[in-house]
């Protein structure tokens, strides 16, 4: 038994004092993760581009929190974007103990109508820049022997989505993506999960004209915090949504894939992300 309590003690991650990095950090699930990983003693890096937002919550989780909070303006959108953030950070002296690739982009309609480069941008925020932060940090953490990896997918991640195309496929790669290199890392001391939530009520709607009211989406607090318990539980993926969300994920498991597509582009018509 003995053994037993000290290697679940050496699995758990350590939070205070530590520092974690979250992306996407001015706003919806992004602000929550930092104020509630502000309020378990973690100094915090917070990504995004809106500057003015950021240094405002920097502050105020600094004072708040009695933690160190460093407010990073970047464009996620671009390629060079992690070297970028990599670089500064070394510069500073800061070590990433605790990685939250939260910042993602969907855009709704049809594909077809859609600006490419838009669509393009989005593949590079929610796969290229996810998949580079990864692997910077990620490395680092696997030679210190310690560190954790959270990236957020989406109950999209399930199965194709019509009127949500190209962020249902990117949300299908974080899922997958994590799932195989939590696999590799398993034994390092560094723990990857990804984050599998449904429609939550963050700004992420905001300029869509979605029926869905708030009240049927999950609260960005409750997601958070559902999926910090999923972390310290050291799963592999969190559902930390309401459980018609996690039914829903079943039924590409058990219908044929065109019943699926089918299914999946109801959904999407009826949420009013068509047009």
């Amino acid at each position: 038994m003995t053994h037993y309590v000290q290697r679940k003690e050496q699995n758990m991650f350590v939070y205070r004092g530590a520092t974690a990095l979250i992306t996407g950090a001015s706003k919806g699930l992004g602000k929550v993760f930092a104020e509630a990983l502000a309020a378990r003693g973690m100094n915090l890096v917070l990504v995004a581009r809106s500057s003015d937002v950021l240094n405002a919550l920097s502050s105020d989780l600094a004072a708040r929190y009695g933690v160190q909070c460093v407010p990073l303006n970047a464009d996620l959108g671009v390629p060079e974007a992690p070297i970028q953030i990599g670089e500064e950070l070394k510069r500073r002296g800061i070590q990433i103990d605790l990685l939250v690739n939260n910042a993602g982009l969907g855009l709704t309609g049809s594909f077809l109508s859609h600006d490419l480069k838009k669509e393009q941008s989005s593949i590079q925020v929610n796969v290229q820049t996810l998949v580079g932060l990864a692997h910077l940090f990620g490395r680092s953490m696997a030679k210190r022997g310690k560190g954790g990896i959270i990236n957020l997918a989406s109950n999209a991640s399930f199965q194709p989505l019509p009127h949500m195309a190209t962020y249902a496929a990117t949300k299908a790669f974080v899922l997958f993506f994590s799932e195989a290199l939590q696999f590799e890392v398993a034994g390092t001391g560094v723990h990857v999960m990804a984050a599998c939530p449904g429609p939550t009520a963050t700004s992420f709607f905001d300029g869509v004209s979605t029926s869905v009211s708030p009240k049927d989406m999950d609260s960005a607090e409750s997601v958070v915090q559902k999926t910090l318990k999923a972390f310290d539980q050291r799963k592999a993926v969190a559902y930390p949504g309401r459980t018609s969300v996690r039914v829903a994920t079943w039924l590409s498991r058990f219908l044929p894939r065109a019943l699926v597509v089918r299914l999946a582009a109801m959904a999407s018509g009826k949420m009013g992300l068509h047009s």
